[in-house]
């Protein structure tokens, strides 16, 4: 069972972040379905959580929705990130959750990355933003990302139109996270411990005891 995070950045009810989200899980679903692997999603809808996540930036601790959430994406095999975008960035909202996210809990995690904004000129917030972002926190982050201007939904679909390239976003995805297989969570914590008391193993005071020199 292949476990998915999608991570909704949307700021409006309805949001086409969502709906977009929604579309790419779907696809990707399918796209597993085809290498004969099963898939489960959960999703992290941002927008609720904004307050919590101001919460956690100023005062250092999660409540217990947010912690939720971050539980969520721990226990991911991949992630799918969807954010709209605003002056060809993220938005303020959904960089804020990554900030607050506790260390290490994308390292080594298979990402998705998407985007929606009003018109195409905002389609390189994909590699100018979000991967460098998901790089840097030490996802593996898919070759192909979508992006969706206002006019790609309900519009009649061609062969360059948003459904194919959710498609291929999909199977791209679906590749890596066959390749990189089920994912074991970190423990960030644990390997500092291990980390320490291999150290401290391996330190031995010189004479058997202390030593002051004159």
């Amino acid at each position: 069972m292949t476990k998915l995070a999608v991570i909704s950045g949307g700021l409006r009810e309805p949001s086409s972040t969502r709906l977009l989200a929604d579309r790419i899980t779907a696809a990707v679903a399918a796209a597993l379905a085809d290498r004969n692997l099963t898939t489960t999603a959960s999703v992290v809808e941002l927008r609720p959580l904004g307050r919590p996540i101001i919460d956690a930036m100023l005062a250092g601790f999660a409540s217990p929705e947010l912690d939720s959430a971050f539980e969520t994406v721990a226990e991911a095999d991949g992630v799918i990130a969807v954010s709209p975008a605003f002056n060809a960035s993220y938005s303020g909202l959904f960089k804020s959750f990554f900030d607050v996210l506790p260390e290490e809990t994308l390292s080594d995690m298979p990402v998705l990355i998407a985007a929606t904004g009003g018109t195409e000129r905002h389609s390189l917030v994909l590699e100018h933003a979000l991967r460098p972002m998901f790089s840097y926190l030490h996802a593996i982050v898919s070759p192909t990302g979508v992006y969706a201007a206002t006019d790609d939904f309900g519009a009649q679909q061609d062969a360059g139109g948003l459904s194919a390239r959710i498609g291929k976003a999909a199977d791209d995805f679906a590749r890596l996270l066959q390749a990189c297989g089920p994912r074991a969570r970190r423990d960030v914590f644990a390997e500092d411990l291990t980390e320490m008391e291999r150290l401290l193993a391996g330190w031995q005071p010189r004479d058997g005891g202390d030593h002051v020199e004159d």
